[in-house]
This record gives C-alpha cells, sequence and structure tokens, in this order.
C-alpha cells in the first residue's frame, strides 16, 4: 500500500520558546511523508522569525489577527494534504514514532476517524496528563488518568469519548463529512464539540498508548482566559451536541452540575478566574437561542442508539 500522507498543524501564539522542542521531534519522525504546518496567530514574539530561519521545510502561515486555537486550527486543516491531520499544540514533544503509532492504528481501526495520544507531562514524565477525554452523564469532560503516575495502567487500546485536541488526530474524510472545529469555540472544548459531532455520526474515537506525547501543560494558556472559555463553551457543547432523549433522562444531573460550578465559582468570588468562569457561564447562556439552528443541524446527524451513548459517558465525577 502506498504511504498516506500526514499533515500536523500546529497553531501557535507567542510560543517561540516552545516550537524549537515541538518542530525539532517532529523532524525526527521515522514515518515518512508528512508535512508540517504552523499557523501563526499574529505572534509578537520571535516565533515566526524562528521558523522561517530554523524550519524551512515547515509551512508556515502567518495571521493578521489571532483568530484562536479553533481559527488557527481550521485554516490549517484547511491547507493540509493528509489524508490524515493532526492537531498539536506548539508547547509538546512527541515521540520518534508518534506519527508511525497513528497512521497505525487509523488503519487497523477504519471505523476510528479520531485517534487519542498518551499524553504525559513533560518536565514529570512519568505523570500522565490524559489517554483520552471523558464526558460525564451531569455534562462535564475529562481528562482519563490525569495527574496519575504512568504505572502500565493505560497500555491497552481502547476506544474512549474524545481526544485531548492538544495532541488529536483526525481521519480527513471524517472531518469531510461533519465538517471541522467550531469557529465560534474560539478556544477551549473545540475538541469535545468535534467529538461529540463524530459520535454521533458513528465514528469511533480510539486512545493508542503506543503514541506518546510530552506536554507543558497550561504552558501558553489557561488562567483567566481559560476559565471564561471553559465556562462558556461547555454550555455551548451541551446545547449543540446533548440529544434529547439525554436531556430527558440526565437534564437535571446537569442543570445541577452547572448550578455546582457557578455556586464554587461565586464563593471564589475574589479569584479573577472565578470571576471570569462566571462571565463564561452567563455568556453561554446569552447565546442559547443563536446555538438552536447548530443543535438542529447537528442531531439531524445522529445515526447512533441511546444505548450506544449512554455506553460512552462516565458517571458525574466526585
Amino acid at each position: 500500500m502506498t504511504d498516506q500522507f500526514f499533515s500536523v498543524v500546529i497553531p501557535n501564539w507567542n510560543g517561540a520558546k516552545f516550537l524549537s522542542d515541538c518542530l525539532d521531534s517532529l523532524a525526527r519522525q521515522s514515518y515518512s511523508p508528512l508535512e508540517v504546518i504552523v499557523v501563526d496567530n499574529a505572534s509578537v514574539d520571535e516565533s515566526v522569525r524562528l521558523v522561517k530561519e530554523n524550519y524551512p521545510h515547515v509551512i508556515l502561515i502567518e495571521l493578521a489577527e489571532n483568530m484562536g486555537f479553533t481559527g488557527a486550527c481550521n485554516v490549517g486543516i484547511r491547507a493540509a494534504n493528509g489524508d490524515f491531520i493532526a492537531l498539536l499544540n506548539n508547547d509538546t514533544e512527541v515521540d520518534n514514532e508518534w506519527v508511525a503509532a497513528l497512521v497505525d492504528a487509523f488503519n487497523r481501526y477504519p471505523q476510528a476517524g479520531i485517534i487519542a495520544s498518551k499524553m504525559l507531562l513533560f518536565d514529570r514524565r512519568d505523570t500522565i496528563h490524559t489517554t483520552g477525554d471523558f464526558f460525564t452523564v451531569d455534562g462535564r469532560a475529562g481528562n482519563r488518568g490525569v495527574w496519575q503516575r504512568d504505572e502500565g495502567q493505560y497500555q491497552d487500546e481502547e476506544f474512549v469519548f474524545s481526544a485531548c485536541g492538544g495532541a488529536a488526530a483526525y481521519r480527513k474524510t471524517m472531518l469531510d463529512e461533519i465538517g471541522l472545529l467550531d469557529d465560534a469555540f474560539f478556544f477551549s472544548a473545540e475538541d469535545i464539540d468535534l467529538a461529540w459531532r463524530a459520535q454521533l455520526a458513528g465514528w469511533r474515537c480510539l486512545y493508542t498508548p503506543a503514541a506518546i506525547v510530552y506536554h507543558h501543560l497550561s504552558a501558553t494558556g489557561g488562567g483567566v482566559t481559560a476559565s471564561y472559555y471553559d465556562g462558556r463553551n461547555l454550555i455551548f457543547v451541551l446545547v449543540k451536541n446533548f440529544p434529547s432523549d439525554l436531556w430527558r433522562k440526565y437534564g437535571l444531573l446537569v442543570l445541577k452540575a452547572q448550578l455546582r460550578l457557578a455556586w464554587e465559582a461565586l464563593q471564589a468570588w475574589r479569584g479573577r478566574e472565578a470571576r471570569a468562569r462566571l462571565r463564561g457561564m452567563l455568556a453561554g447562556l446569552w447565546r442559547v437561542p443563536f446555538l438552536w439552528r447548530k443543535r438542529r443541524a447537528v442531531q439531524n446527524t445522529r445515526n447512533v442508539s441511546t444505548e450506544y451513548l449512554e455506553s460512552l459517558l462516565y458517571p458525574p465525577q466526585t
């Protein structure tokens, strides 16, 4: 079989101090053909100069304004030529066999439209960041295995709900069918939104431990910005994607979880992040009427049963 083309899209905003580790690790990949695309979100640091001077083989797309994680990724995906397209944070380093492991998994699991990597902390490489993401019946998303010491407990391939957008690989034919990231999200939970659309349409997400990524957690994001978009975008996910039959069964749990998040933020009102989360939640509620058209479009693509969706969801997390 002819080698399948693989594209890696790296959204970048002022990430010059991390980019070399990331791009050097991609240059060491055992797999080819491979293209690397850096989409720069109008950085004001040395990012653009660094790529131009030191990585001439990398495709550099310079945006005139900061289009967020989603906007930059979508620009890169549209420019990509790969049969498979991976999104990769600029503050990561990948194992030499990362791309090879992803392609191998895609070929062995034709029903998989998404592959999740095994992400470990950059400076504590025995500690897990995520082994694929989960979603709960009360409407919360999370990282499997986060902060756990890696002792081989996630060494089996298995189907999961989603892949962390910091190192998620997508089958091009799936993206052609269900669409790209939702630009309205800008930053945060866009990977969960895409996974919901994939799962509803009948695609699977596979976690493979052979695809290893080391991540500087929240090195170029986080703080107030992340808190705002976390609060807002989880509401976006629920309004767009959570099916009516699951709302009828678990809606009260979802509402209680949202109220609990709001109450926790109110209790921490003096903190900037807490206030940002509350602003985000209010912004999400304000947008509910405008999301209804998107909801209808997403729900019209559904071809899986309630039982299947319930089998993917975790119980509420304490």
